[in-house]
């Protein structure tokens, strides 16, 4: 949980200094993510603790050069390296994406369900529904979930409806249990 706060700290900083220097730096993470996963060896030079800094570096800079990351990007991510912090990159990563998505109104979800698909009508049902309580966009998934016995969980940021069978059942089992 802890490490969640310091990557927000660490989000919010480098979008602000994007900002000033008109960088969409969500875009250059999003980038520099993508490369990273596809290559194992890759993440293990970033992450693992067996190499060096200047190894860390060496092969980040490589990358760099190859994606074109602009010189606030490769300077944060050096920062990241040198303090030892590189291994909060994928949260802070998914931290600016978040944070960038509020700005821009959106918001990004799940639907859980027991079926392999979502009727298209209730996805956009459940939008609208979140669109008018949030004040935001919402741009939801689907993720068969076979826990879920009947109905959907919708998980939004912090907000969870949850209107499964089980859900319901358990309410009920609580009830009677108080009374």
């Amino acid at each position: 949980m802890k490490e969640k706060g310091i990557a927000k700290v660490y989000a919010k900083s480098f979008l602000e200094l994007g900002d000033s220097n008109n960088i969409k730096f969500a875009d250059e993470l999003i980038a520099l993510t993508e490369t990273i996963n596809q290559s194992n060896e890759l993440e293990n030079v970033l992450f693992l603790d067996v190499f060096t800094l200047e190894e860390k570096k060496a092969v980040f800079l490589e990358i760099a050069k190859k994606i074109q990351l602009s010189t606030l990007t490769v300077e944060a991510v050096k920062f990241l390296i040198e303090e030892k912090r590189i291994g909060l990159l994928p949260l802070i990563t998914k931290e600016v994406v978040v944070i960038d998505d509020e700005r821009k109104g959106f918001l990004k979800g799940t639907i859980e369900g027991q079926e392999t698909e979502i009727d298209p009508a209730l996805k956009l049902q459940i939008e609208t529904f979140l669109k008018a309580k949030l004040g935001k966009i919402p741009s939801l998934s689907y993720v068969q979930n076979n826990n879920v016995s009947a109905g959907y969980k919708v998980t939004v940021n912090d907000l969870q409806l949850d209107a499964s069978l089980d859900n319901q059942l358990n309410q009920f089992k609580q009830s009677i249990l108080s009374e």
